[in-house]
């Protein structure tokens, strides 16, 4: 389900303006990324990502482009917004891992075209890797030196981890995971970020998918109103901010919007979480890649499904079918473009995390200089028939936005039922 097809309907100035600077930029962004927005087009980019303010929309996620020093340093130079760190395997104080599985170095990547069911070419990244496969230790040096260097730039910087989950039968959640790694976490979080809640993500990996736990829907709901609780526990007495990586399921569209109803309806008092992440890669248990048969996978499939489910939780809420899910959406999945991203923005997404378009061929970006991470940027912000820009202006006019109004509030007024004219006017937004 799409909204935003054929042509942005723009001002005649701005589209000239948008064609001008998505040639002139080709040798390299402004300077200054959101206060020539501002200036120039009179669109604020600043956002939030789990309710800490962001300068811009587009971030990072977690992954093999976000595990050293040197990634993170060239996406500060190049204006990111975000960066969520790669995801550690959590260990308890004797450093026993249950999830030791996922620690799996990657042997290498391979950016690859791929086409949708309904034919639309895109983009796929396979690799055999999983979670950090170094030591818990050099991990807190990576974050502590990332925090330092990013904040400089203004990029904030999260960790991303995955806990133990049981199994079906398993019967014991091992809590000592929870406690020991998150503290580690804190530590290093407090010493840049003195009295502000530490955000992190918990990762539920797409290759959770294939594994037989993940078949079982009552296990996966366990995990899914549970695990908030228990990280919030292993933080006190510091306090901490956590958004749910929610996975794309091998079950059906149905289960995976009770997954989605169960975070919002069935977490108890501390285990609501503060904010999801939604959805990271479908898994083929066919597909095989690097010898190995059952691998995770993105493309035009990806966004295609995290965007539907997305649409029928909003229109449910609008038919007050279920209770209205408030909690703020960072969206990850095939964001290809800056259409793409306000497709998730009309489904209540403040923030939108990016993986495969920062891998592409250096051939399929405009921009001949500079890292991918700004060529990428160029394309997602001022491509006249495809950026973010162009969108957020079409979209100002059919919905009367505010010109004053930021990208966290143009999401919010998409996530209110009694604003939810999406549905009404699919006609006028294509």
């Amino acid at each position: 389900m799409y909204f935003l097809s054929g042509h942005p309907d723009i001002d005649a100035h701005d589209q000239a303006t948008l064609i001008s600077d998505y040639e002139r930029f080709r040798t390299g962004l402004p300077e200054d990324l959101e206060n020539y927005v501002r200036q120039q087009y009179q669109v604020d980019l600043s956002s939030e990502y789990g309710e800490h303010p962001i300068k811009n929309p587009f971030g990072k996620a977690s992954g093999q482009l976000s595990l050293n020093l040197s990634q993170v340093r060239r996406d500060c130079e190049e204006q990111l917004g975000f960066i969520v760190l790669k995801s550690i395997i959590a260990e308890d104080a004797s450093g026993a891992q249950s999830m030791s599985e996922w620690a799996i170095e990657e042997t290498r990547m391979v950016v690859e075209r791929i086409v949708g069911r309904d034919n639309t070419p895109g983009w796929t990244v396979s690799w055999k890797g999983r979670g950090w496969y170094e030591t818990l230790a050099k991990y807190l040096e990576f974050f502590d030196e990332a925090l330092s260097l990013a904040r400089g730039a203004s990029v904030l910087v999260v960790p991303s981890c995955k806990y133990h989950l049981p199994g079906a039968g398993e019967g014991v959640w091992k809590t000592g995971e929870y406690e020991y790694t998150t503290r580690c976490l804190i530590d290093v979080w407090q010493r840049h970020h003195p009295g502000v809640p530490m955000l992190i993500e918990k990762d539920f990996s797409p290759t959770l998918a294939g594994d037989d736990r993940a078949a079982q829907a009552e296990m996966i709901i366990e995990w899914l109103t549970r695990v908030t609780s228990l990280i919030r526990q292993g933080a006190v007495p510091a306090k901490i901010k956590i958004g749910l990586k929610v996975f794309n399921a091998i079950l059906d569209d149905a289960f995976q919007l009770e997954m989605l109803r169960a975070i919002n309806e069935q977490c108890p008092g501390d285990g609501i979480p503060d904010f999801l992440v939604y959805a990271n890669r479908l898994f083929d248990p066919e597909r095989e890649f690097d010898g190995v048969r059952g691998i995770a996978y993105g493309g035009p499939d990806l966004s295609a499904r995290n965007l539907s489910l997305l649409a029928q939780l909003r229109t449910l809420e609008r038919q007050e079918a279920i209770p209205y899910c408030r909690l703020p959406i960072s969206a990850t999945g095939n964001i290809v473009s800056g259409r793409i991203a306000g497709e998730y923005l009309l489904r209540g997404a403040s923030s939108f995390q990016i993986h495969t378009f920062f891998q592409l061929p250096s051939g399929e970006y405009t921009m001949k200089t500079g890292g991918k991470t700004a060529r990428a940027l160029l394309e997602l912000y001022f491509h006249p028939e495809e950026g973010l820009l162009a969108w957020l202006l079409h979209l100002r006019r059919v919905f009367d936005w505010p010109v004053e109004w930021n990208v966290k509030q143009m999401a919010e007024f998409c996530m209110e039922p009694a604003n939810n004219v999406w549905a009404e006017q699919a006609t006028a937004l294509s």
